[in-house]
C-alpha cells in the first residue's frame, strides 16, 4: 500500500541545484513526486518556496526517501517535535537514531527551532537542558536523550552565494591544470580579508611541506600571524626539528642529497627533545631558535600534534590517544573559518570529517587521489588543487607579502 507525505523546501533552490537533487533522490529510489506549491524568486536575492507531496511504495520505501531528503534541505511540511530515545548504554545508539551531515542542523524542541552545537559529520544528536548537541558515538552515555529519524530536524544545504567568490559554491572539482597563479592571487586575497575581518584560519600538513623545502614558508605565516591552528602529526614536528637541528630531513640536505648518517638525525631530533622535557623547554633553553613548531609556540597559537602507530619517539607533545587527539582536534576547529590542507591524505581527511560545510576549505597535494578523497567528503565548497606544495606555499606567502605592500601604499 502506497504512503505519501508533504515536504517543503525555502530557499535559492534554482540556481543552487537544490530543487534538482531533490527530485533526482526521489526518481533515483524508486518514489513519485507531485508539486503542489512553487513560488520563483524573480530576482537574485530573493527565495523561492516548494511544497512536494512524496509517494513511496509503503511506510518503509517512504521514510528511506525521507531521509535522504531530509539531508538534502527538505522538510516535513506538519513538523512535529524531534523524537527522541534513550541511550541503553554508553557507546550504545538507539535503533534508527538520526545521523548527522556536516551542513547546519536544527531540531524542533517544545516547540522551537535549536541549532545543533558544533556540527559535524556522522554523529548523533542529543538533547539536554535545552540545547541541540552533535555527539559522536563514542561520547554517548547511558541514558543520553537521543534524536531519532528526521521527524523535527531540518538541515541547511550550503547555497550558491550571491556574490562572485572565490570559494564559489560547488566548486570542489579536481584538476592539476587550473590556472595556479591566479589561485594563489586569489587564496591569498581570502587569506588577508579573513584575518583583516577577524576571522579564524587552520593549517594541516604533513611531513612533505618540510621535505619539500617548504617549512620556512609556512613558519613566516605562523609569524605573521596568517595561522591561527596548526594540526599535523609526530613527523613534522620531528622533520621540522631536524631540520633546524641538523640541516637535514628524512637525513637529506636542503639540496635533496642524503648525508652519510643523515637517517638517524630525526632520532637524534627526538632525542635532543626529550632531554629538554619538551619542545617548548627546548625553545626556552635556547637550543631550538626557529621552524614550523618555534613559530607555533612562541606565538601561542593551538596546535595539536596527533600519533600514530608509524611514530618514532613520539615527541612530548604528541596526542598518542587517537580519541583524545580527535577530541582536541574537534575543540581547536570551533570558529574556523578558513582551512588550508598541505600534503597530508590522513590529516586532511580526518580534519574534513569535523569541519561544517560552511568552512572554506582548500586542499593542496600532489596526489590526486588525496585530493579527490577529500571531496568526496568534505565541505560543497571545498577546492582541491593537484601541485606541488613546495612550490605552491612559497608563491602563497610571496603573494600575501605583496598584496599586504599594496594594501599598506593604498592606504
Amino acid at each position: 500500500m502506497t504512503e505519501i507525505a508533504d515536504i517543503e523546501m525555502e530557499g535559492h533552490l534554482i540556481d543552487s541545484q537544490m530543487l534538482t537533487r531533490v527530485l533526482d533522490k526521489i526518481m533515483d529510489m524508486g518514489g513519485e513526486f507531485e508539486i503542489r506549491t512553487f513560488r520563483i524568486g524573480e530576482k537574485k536575492n530573493d527565495t523561492s518556496y516548494v511544497q512536494i507531496t512524496v509517494t513511496g511504495e509503503d511506510s518503509a520505501h517512504l521514510d528511506r526517501i525521507l531521509r535522504e531528503l531530509n539531508a538534502l534541505g527538505a522538510r516535513l511540511l506538519e513538523m512535529e517535535d524531534a523524537k527522541t530515545e534513550i541511550a541503553p548504554g554508553d557507546m550504545v545508539v538507539p535503533r534508527g537514531f538520526y545521523s548527522t551531515t556536516n551542513h547546519p542542523t536544527y531540531v524542533r524542541y517544545h516547540g522551537a527551532w535549536v541549532e545543533v552545537v558544533a556540527n559535524h559529520m556522522d554523529c548523533l544528536i542529543v538533547l539536554h537542558d535545552g540545547k541541540a548537541v552533535c555527539t559522536p558515538i563514542g561520547h554517548i552515555k547511558k541514558g543520553d536523550l537521543v534524536v531519532i529519524g528526521t521527524t523535527g530536524v531540518k538541515v541547511v544545504p550550503p547555497e550558491r552565494p550571491r556574490e562572485k567568490s572565490f570559494f564559489g559554491f560547488m566548486s570542489n572539482e579536481v584538476s592539476s591544470e587550473r590556472p595556479s597563479g591566479e589561485l594563489v592571487r586569489q587564496l591569498a586575497c581570502e587569506i588577508i580579508r579573513t584575518k583583516n575581518g577577524g576571522g579564524k584560519i587552520a593549517v594541516v600538513c604533513g611531513p612533505a611541506l618540510v621535505h619539500t623545502g617548504a617549512a620556512p614558508s609556512l613558519a613566516k605565516l605562523i609569524r605573521e600571524g596568517y595561522v591561527d591552528v596548526l594540526l599535523a602529526g609526530n613527523a613534522v614536528a620531528v622533520h621540522d626539528i631536524e631540520r633546524q637541528l641538523f640541516g637535514t630531513s628524512l637525513g637529506m640536505n636542503c639540496s635533496g642529497n642524503a648525508i652519510s648518517g643523515g637517517h638517524r638525525n630525526h632520532l637524534y631530533a627526538i632525542s635532543e627533545i626529550m632531554a629538554s622535557g619538551s619542545i617548548k623547554k627546548a625553545i626556552e633553553e635556547g637550543k631550538l631558535k626557529g621552524g614550523i613548531m618555534y613559530e607555533a609556540i612562541t606565538r601561542g597559537i593551538d596546535f595539536i600534534l596527533a600519533g600514530s602507530i608509524r611514530d618514532d619517539g613520539p615527541l612530548p607533545e604528541v596526542i598518542t590517544d587517537t580519541v583524545k587527539a580527535k577530541d582536541a582536534m574537534g575543540r581547536v576547529l570551533q570558529g574556523v573559518d578558513m582551512t588550508i590542507m598541505l600534503g597530508t591524505m590522513l590529516h586532511s581527511i580526518a580534519v574534513g570529517n569535523l569541519l561544517p560545510s560552511y568552512v572554506k576549505t582548500i586542499c593542496v597535494d600532489i596526489n590526486p587521489s588525496t585530493v579527490t578523497k577529500l571531496m568526496d567528503r568534505g565541505s560543497a565548497q571545498a577546492i582541491g588543487l593537484v601541485t606541488d606544495i613546495g612550490i605552491f606555499l612559497p608563491q602563497l606567502a610571496e603573494e600575501i607579502q605583496k598584496q599586504k605592500k599594496e594594501i599598506i601604499r593604498a592606504a
